[in-house]
C-alpha cells in the first residue's frame, strides 16, 4: 500500500479539487502506439492571418498544402457528445454539416422494387403463433447468463458500495477543497501532534497512520474507478476501434480530395483564368466610362451657378429655375456624397430664395408699367411672352398670391386715372386756378355742368379702355393657369399608364441617363446637337443607371426653358413653355412636378384671376363714385334741371352697361350712388312742382280759363299713347287762338288755369319715369302724394271757402264749386292713363305700389260728389226758407214760385257751360227732388189736400208754372220732374 504511486490505480491529478483523475504515465509506458491526433471536424473560425486570408477568399485549390482539415484538433467525447443534439448522433459529420445532414430524404431507387409491410405479411402469419410461444417461455425461463451477469453485477456493486461507504462523506463532496482551513484541519487533525514542534514516537506513529488511512482510501476509490472502468471496457475497446477505422477513412478522403484540388486547380488554370480576366478588364472599362461620364456632369454641375447668373441677367427665370431643379436633381442622384459639391445644395436653394424674390419684383414692376402707360396706346398686351414667363415662374414656385401685388398696383393706377382726367380737364378751364384751390374735389365743384359733366365721360371711357387692358393681361394669365393644369392631368394619365404596365413607346432614340447627359455636357448652341451626339456614341453612358428619373422630353424642355442660345442675351422664347408643359416635361414626371401647385390650387387661381377682373370692375365704378359724391357734397347735382339728370343718368347706365358686359359683373356701388342721387333730385323734384302747385292754387280764382293750343295739343298727343312732354317748337311758327274748352274725348272741359298745368306737371313726372327707370317707383309715389295735395287743397279751398281769405273771393259760387268738380273729373280721366304708363316701367314684385291710384281714385270721386251734394245743399236752404212762406192763394202763379223759378234759372245758367249734359239734368233731378220734399211738406202743413178744391187748383197752377220753366231750360226738356209725389197718397 506504501507503493501506491506505481499502482495502476489512477491518481488524482494536480487539479484534484475539479474532480478529474488521470493515471500516472511513467517512460515505461511509452512502448504504446502513438496516437493520431484527428482531424478537426468542427473547426473554430481562424484568426490572425488565416482569419485575414479567409477574408480576402483565399483558394483552397490553388494553395492546398498551406492548410489543411489536420491543422484541425478536437477531443472525441466533444465531437461525440454535441451539446446542440437533443440525443446522440451515430454519425458526427452533423456537427461541421447541420442538423439535417442526417435528415435528409433520399431518393428511392429506380432499380429496386418499393417493399411494403404488405410483402411480409404472409411470413408474419406463419410466424405469428410460434413467437407467441417462444415470448412465454423465454418470460417463464429466464435465462442463466442474464441472472449470474446481474447477480455478479449485484454483489460488485453492493461491494463497492460497502467499501466506498468506508470513505469519509467530506471527500464526496462536491465543493472539496483543502486550501479551506476547516477542510484541512478535518482531513489532517495538527491536534495529535506536538505543539513544541519535537518529533516523538507517538507523533510519528500518529503520522504513519494517518497516512495508511489515506492510502487505504485512495486504493478504495482506485478499486472502484478500475471496477467501473473493467465494466464499461467493451464499450471503450469498441469505441478505440472505431476511431481507429475512421482514421483511415479520413485519409483515404484527404488523399481523394488532394487529387481532386490538383484537377480543379489546373481546371481553374487552363479554362477560368482568360475568360474571368476578360470579364474583369471590361468591368474595370465599363467603371471607367461612367468614372468619365461622371466626372463629366461634375463639370457640367460645377458650370450651373455661372449660367445660371447668365440667365438672371436676361431675366429668364423660368429657364434659371429649371436649371437649378436639373441640377439639385442630379446633386441628389447622382453626385450624391460628393466632398466637393457639399455647399452646392444650399448655394442653390439661396439661388432660387433669390429668383423668387426677383421674379416677385419683376412681376410688380411689370404690372405698374403695363396699368401706368398712357389709355391711348395700343390695346394688345405689353411684353406678352414675359408675362407669360414670369406667371410660370411664379406658379412653379408656388407664389400663388401674385395676383394680389397685380390687385395693389391696378387701385393705385385707378386712382391715377381719376386724377390724370381732373388735372388735364382743369387745364383747358382759365376760370379754374389751381394754384389757389389745389384739392381734386374742390375744383369739381367750380366747374359748370357741362364742363363736369364732360369729364365724368372722360372718367368713364378712361376706365372702359382700363378694364379692357386689365381683362387682356388677366386672360394671358388664366391661358397659363389653364395650360399648366391641362399638363398636371396629362402628366396623371401618362403615369396611370404607365402603372398599368404600359411601356414607354418603342423606337425611343436614347434613354433617360443619355438625355440628361446629353443636356448637361453639351457645349454646341443646340440641344439637337447633343441629342445627336449621343445617339451616335451609345457607349459613352451605357454604363449609366437606369434609375434616372429625368426623361429626354424633360431634359429638352429644360434646355429650352433656360434658352439654348442665352449667351446670346436672347429672351426665353414661347415654345419653351410648351414643352415645359408637355407630359414628361420640367412639369411632368420629374421632380419639378411636386414644384407645381396641385390641381385644386390651380382652379382656385384660375377663380381668383376671375374675382381680380370683377374687383377691377368694382374698383373702377369706386372711384367714379368718388367723382360724382365730390359734385354732390354741395348739392349742385340736386338742383340739376330734369334733362340734365337725365343726361348724367344715361351716362351712368351707359358706362355701368359697358362694364358688365366687359366683366360679367354687376356692381352696384355707382348704381347705388346714382340711385342715392336720383332719390334726392326726385325730392327736389317733387317738392319744386309741389310747391308750385300750390302756389298755383292759393292764387287760383277758380274762374274758367282759356286753353291754350300747346295745351289741347299736349291732351292729344297722350290720346295718341305718346305720355311725354312734346318737344318745344321754333319760335316764329303761327300762333292759334286759345279755345275756352279742352276737348277730350268728344267731352268738353271748362278748367282753371291750374288743372291745365297739372296736367303738365304729371307727364313730367312720366317723362323722367322714362329717362330714368329705377327711380320708377319713387317717382309714383311722389305723384300720388301730388296729387292727393291737389284733391286736398283744391277742397280747402272751395269747399271749405279758403279762397275767400287767401285769394280775396267774396263768395264761393256754384260757378266756382262746378269748375272745381270738372276739374277734378279731369285728373281722376288721366289716372288710368298714368297708372297704366307706371305699370310699363314697374316689376311684378312692384305692382302692388300701384294701388295708391285705386286710393287716389276714390279719394276724387268723393270730392266730386261733396261738390254734386254741396250745389245740391245750396237750392235745398233755399226752397227750404222760400216755401216755408209759401201760401195758396191768388194772384197765380205765386210770388214764391216765380222766386224758385228765378233761382232754378241762375242755377241752370251758371251749371250749363261748365258741366256736361247728363251730369246737370242728374243734378237738377236731384235739386227737384228737394223741393218736392219742401213742397210736399209745406202742404201738409197748410192742409191742402188732393181734393178738386180751390187751393187744390191753385196749387195745381203754380206746379204747372214751376214745370214749364223747368223744361224750357236747356238740355232739361225731356226731363221728367214727376210733381205728383208732392200729394200725399190716401190710405
Amino acid at each position: 500500500m506504501a507503493s501506491h504511486s506505481s499502482s495502476p490505480v489512477p491518481h488524482p491529478s494536480s487539479g484534484g479539487s475539479e474532480g478529474i483523475f488521470r493515471k500516472d504515465r511513467d517512460s515505461s509506458s511509452r512502448h504504446y502506439r502513438p496516437v493520431h491526433s484527428l482531424p478537426d471536424v468542427c473547426p473554430k473560425e481562424p484568426t490572425g492571418e488565416a482569419a485575414r486570408g479567409l477574408c480576402e477568399g483565399p483558394s483552397v485549390v490553388a494553395n492546398q498544402q498551406r492548410w489543411t482539415v489536420y491543422n484541425s484538433k478536437v477531443n472525441l467525447p466533444a465531437a461525440l457528445n454535441d451539446p446542440r443534439l437533443a440525443k446522440r448522433e451515430s454519425d458526427f459529420f452533423t456537427k461541421s454539416w447541420g442538423l439535417d445532414f442526417a435528415e435528409t430524404e433520399v431518393m428511392p431507387s429506380f432499380y429496386l422494387p418499393n417493399i411494403t409491410k404488405e410483402h411480409f405479411g404472409p411470413y408474419l402469419q406463419e410466424t405469428a403463433q410460434r413467437e407467441k410461444i417462444h415470448e412465454r417461455c423465454k418470460n417463464m425461463c429466464p435465462n442463466k447468463d442474464e441472472l449470474d451477469a446481474v447477480s455478479s453485477i449485484t454483489n460488485n456493486h453492493d461491494k463497492s458500495r460497502t467499501e466506498l461507504e468506508q470513505v469519509p462523506k467530506i471527500f464526496m463532496k462536491p465543493d472539496f477543497a483543502l486550501d479551506d482551513p476547516t477542510t484541512f484541519n478535518a482531513v489532517l487533525p495538527w491536534s495529535h501532534f506536538n505543539s513544541a514542534g519535537r518529533k516523538s514516537s507517538r507523533d510519528m506513529a500518529s503520522s504513519r497512520l494517518l497516512q495508511e488511512k489515506l492510502s487505504h482510501y485512495l486504493d478504495v476509490v482506485e478499486v472502484s474507478i478500475a471496477r467501473q472502468i473493467s465494466l464499461r471496457s467493451e464499450a471503450f475497446f469498441h469505441a478505440m476501434s472505431s476511431q481507429h477505422e475512421l482514421q483511415d477513412r479520413l485519409t483515404e478522403t484527404a488523399r481523394a480530395v488532394a487529387v481532386l484540388r490538383g484537377r480543379t486547380a489546373a481546371i481553374e488554370r487552363i479554362m477560368c483564368e482568360g475568360p474571368l480576366r476578360a470579364l474583369r478588364q471590361a468591368l474595370t472599362r465599363s467603371n471607367c466610362v461612367r468614372l468619365h461620364n461622371k466626372l463629366k456632369l461634375m463639370a457640367a454641375v460645377h458650370q450651373s451657378q455661372p449660367t445660371v447668373q447668365l440667365l438672371l441677367s436676361t431675366s429668364e427665370f423660368v429657364g434659371a429655375l429649371e436649371l437649378i431643379a436639373t441640377t439639385k436633381e442630379v446633386l441628389q442622384q447622382e453626385l450624391q456624397g460628393i466632398h466637393s459639391f457639399r455647399h452646392l445644395g444650399s448655394q442653390l436653394c439661396e439661388m432660387e430664395k433669390l429668383i423668387d424674390k426677383m421674379m416677385v419684383e419683376d412681376f410688380s414692376m411689370y404690372s405698374r408699367s403695363d396699368l401706368s402707360r398712357s389709355l391711348e396706346e395700343d390695346g394688345q398686351v405689353m411684353e406678352k411672352d414675359r408675362l407669360e414667363s414670369l406667371v410660370f415662374g411664379l406658379l412653379r414656385q408656388r407664389k400663388l398670391d401674385f395676383l394680389d401685388i397685380y390687385s395693389d398696383e391696378m387701385i393705385l393706377a385707378a386712382k391715377s386715372i381719376v386724377t390724370q382726367s381732373v388735372v388735364d380737364s382743369v387745364s383747358q378751364i382759365e376760370e379754374i386756378d389751381t394754384d389757389i384751390v389745389t384739392k381734386l374735389a374742390d375744383q369739381m365743384r367750380l366747374m359748370t355742368f357741362p364742363q363736369w359733366f364732360e369729364l365724368l365721360k372722360s372718367v368713364f371711357e378712361n376706365f372702359i379702355l382700363f378694364l379692357k387692358r386689365i381683362k387682356a393681361t388677366l386672360s394671358v394669365v388664366r391661358n397659363v393657369v389653364l395650360e399648366a393644369l391641362d399638363s398636371n392631368q396629362k402628366s396623371r394619365l401618362l403615369e396611370r399608364a404607365a402603372a398599368g404596365g404600359l411601356a414607354e413607346a418603342p423606337g425611343t432614340p436614347l434613354n433617360q441617363g443619355e438625355a440628361e447627359l446629353a443636356y448637361l455636357t453639351h457645349e454646341g448652341l443646340f440641344i439637337s446637337d447633343a441629342l445627336n451626339d449621343a445617339q451616335l456614341h451609345p457607349g459613352a453612358s451605357g454604363g449609366q443607371e437606369q434609375s434616372s428619373t429625368v426623361g429626354p422630353r424633360q431634359a429638352l424642355s429644360r434646355l429650352d426653358g433656360c434658352g439654348s442660345d442665352s449667351a446670346s442675351g436672347t429672351t426665353e422664347s414661347s415654345s419653351s413653355r410648351e414643352h415645359a408643359f408637355q407630359p414628361g416635361g420640367a412639369a411632368g414626371i420629374s421632380s419639378s412636378e411636386d414644384m407645381m401647385p396641385s390641381d385644386l390650387e390651380l382652379g382656385r387661381v384660375a377663380n381668383n384671376i376671375q374675382e381680380l377682373l370683377y374687383t377691377a370692375s368694382d374698383v373702377s365704378h369706386d372711384r367714379c363714385v368718388k367723382v360724382l359724391m365730390a359734385r354732390a357734397k354741395d348739392g349742385s347735382l340736386e338742383r340739376l334741371s330734369s334733362a340734365e339728370f337725365v343726361f348724367l343718368s344715361q351716362a351712368v347706365e351707359g358706362f355701368v352697361r359697358d362694364t358688365e358686359e366687359l366683366c360679367c359683373r354687376r356692381s352696384v356701388s355707382l348704381r347705388g350712388a346714382l340711385q342715392s342721387q336720383a332719390n334726392r333730385f326726385v325730392h327736389r323734384f317733387h317738392e319744386e312742382r309741389k310747391t308750385k302747385l300750390s302756389l298755383l292754387l292759393d292764387n287760383e280764382r277758380w274762374k274758367q280759363a282759356e286753353v291754350p293750343a300747346e295745351f289741347q295739343d299736349l291732351v292729344n298727343s297722350i290720346a295718341d299713347g305718346r305720355i311725354t312732354l312734346p318737344e318745344r317748337k321754333p319760335q316764329g311758327t303761327e300762333e292759334r287762338k286759345p279755345s275756352d274748352y279742352l276737348h277730350i274725348d268728344g267731352q268738353k272741359y271748362a278748367v282753371v288755369g291750374t288743372v291745365l298745368l297739372l296736367i303738365r306737371i304729371f307727364l313730367e313726372y312720366c317723362q323722367c319715369v322714362n329717362d330714368i327707370p329705377s327711380i320708377s317707383t319713387d317717382m309714383l309715389t311722389r305723384l300720388s302724394d301730388l296729387l292727393k295735395h291737389f284733391n286736398s287743397r283744391s277742397c280747402q279751398l272751395v269747399l271749405g271757402a279758403g279762397a275767400l281769405q287767401v285769394v280775396g273771393l267774396k263768395t264761393i259760387t256754384t260757378k266756382n264749386l262746378a269748375l272745381a268738380s270738372r276739374c277734378l273729373q279731369l285728373v281722376v280721366h288721366y289716372i288710368p292713363v298714368i297708372r297704366a304708363h307706371f305699370e310699363t316701367k314697374l316689376t311684378p314684385k312692384q305692382y302692388s305700389v300701384l294701388r295708391h291710384f285705386d286710393h287716389i281714385t276714390k279719394d276724387y270721386n268723393d270730392h266730386i260728389a261733396e261738390i254734386s251734394a254741396k250745389l245740391v245743399s245750396i237750392m235745398d236752404s233755399m226752397f227750404e226758407k222760400v216755401l216755408s212762406k209759401y201760401e195758396v192763394k191768388a194772384p197765380m202763379p205765386s210770388a214764391c214760385f216765380r222766386n224758385v223759378c228765378k233761382q232754378m234759372a241762375k242755377m241752370h245758367e251758371a251749371l250749363y257751360e261748365l258741366l256736361p249734359e247728363e251730369q246737370a239734368q242728374m243734378l237738377f233731378l236731384r235739386i227737384n227732388a228737394r223741393l218736392k220734399i219742401h213742397l210736399k211738406r209745406q202742404l201738409a202743413r197748410l192742409g191742402v189736400h188732393h181734393d178738386g178744391g180751390p187751393q187744390h187748383g191753385l196749387v195745381t197752377v203754380d206746379v204747372a208754372f214751376y214745370t214749364e220753366n223747368v223744361q224750357s231750360l236747356r238740355t232739361l226738356e225731356k226731363l221728367d220732374l214727376n210733381m205728383a209725389e208732392i200729394w200725399e197718397q190716401k190710405r
